[in-house]
C-alpha cells in the first residue's frame, strides 16, 4: 500500500504535513487552556473530582479554527451550513486539500471506485438546531453522514463508511481502507479521522472517573502520569496499491 498524499488540522496552528513535521522537531507542547468559543472552563471547574457536572482540568490542545469555511464552494447552502457539524466542513477541506496534493481534479475523480473510511470521535455535535434549519439536524450533525457527504461531494463509488472505536477509530478506518484496497473493493481509497471537543462532556465524564490529567497532558510509560489527555485533530491520507501508484 502507498500513501500517495495526505492533509491534516491539528493544535499549535499545524494546517500541513510539513508543519507537523516542524512541530514535531521542536518538540513544542501544544496543550492550552480551553478555548472561550469551546466552553466557559472557570465556570465548569472544580478540584473536587465527585463533584457532578464539574471537571478538575482546564486544559486540552484545540485547533485554532473549526468554525470558519466556505460553504458555497463545496455547493451547500447557506442555511444546510448553519446545521452542519465543524467536523464535516474540515474533513471537506481536508479531502480537497489531499486530492489536490495527489494533482486530481473533482472531475477527473467523479465517478471513480475511490473508498472513503472516516473515523470519527468525541465530536460532541448538538443535534438540537433552530426551528429555521429543521431537516438539515440530522445530515449536518450525525457522525454517521460524514463519510457519505464526502462521497457525494466528490462523486465518489467506491465503499464508503464512518467508524467510531474511540481511541483506535482512524487506525481501524486505515486497516479497513487498506483490506478494501487489496480486496480489489476500490482503485484508490481516503482514510484518515477526526475528533473534536465541542463541548466539556468528556472532560466531566473522565473527571469522575478520575481517568484525566490535572494538566490535560498524556505521559504514556511515564512514572509520573496523572492520566489521560485530550486533543483535537483531524487528518486524511489518500491510498493505493503500491502497483497502481505511479505517475498519474
Amino acid at each position: 500500500i502507498a500513501i500517495v498524499s495526505m492533509a491534516c488540522r491539528l493544535p499549535g496552528n499545524v494546517s500541513t504535513p510539513e508543519e507537523l513535521w516542524n512541530l514535531l522537531q521542536s518538540g513544542k507542547d501544544t496543550t492550552t487552556d480551553v478555548p472561550k468559543d469551546r466552553w466557559d472552563a472557570g465556570k465548569l471547574y472544580h478540584p473536587d473530582p465527585s463533584v457532578d457536572g464539574k471537571s478538575y482540568c482546564s486544559r486540552g490542545s484545540f485547533l485554532d479554527s473549526i468554525h470558519s469555511y466556505d460553504a458555497s464552494f463545496f455547493g451547500i447552502s447557506p442555511r444546510e451550513a448553519q446545521a452542519m457539524d465543524p467536523a464535516q466542513h474540515l474533513m471537506l477541506e481536508l479531502v480537497w486539500e489531499g486530492f489536490e496534493r495527489a494533482g486530481y481534479t473533482k472531475d477527473k475523480l467523479s465517478g471513480s471506485t475511490t473508498g472513503v473510511f472516516v473515523g470519527v470521535s468525541n465530536n460532541g455535535a448538538s443535534t438540537a438546531v433552530p426551528p429555521d434549519l429543521k431537516g438539515h439536524s440530522i445530515t449536518g450533525s450525525a457522525s454517521a453522514t460524514i463519510s457519505g457527504r464526502l462521497s457525494y461531494t466528490f462523486n465518489l463509488q467506491g465503499p464508503s463508511m464512518t467508524i467510531d472505536t474511540a481511541c483506535s477509530s482512524s487506525l481501524v478506518a486505515t486497516h479497513l481502507a487498506c483490506n478494501a484496497l487489496r480486496q480489489g473493493e476500490c482503485n484508490m481509497a481516503l482514510a484518515g479521522g477526526i475528533s473534536l471537543l465541542l463541548t466539556p462532556g468528556i472532560h466531566i465524564e473522565f473527571s469522575r472517573l478520575r481517568g484525566i490529567s490535572p494538566d490535560g497532558r498524556c505521559r504514556a510509560f511515564s512514572e509520573d502520569t496523572e492520566g489521560t489527555g485530550f486533543s483535537e485533530g483531524a487528518a486524511i491520507v489518500l491510498l493505493k496499491r503500491l502497483s497502481d501508484a505511479g505517475p498519474l
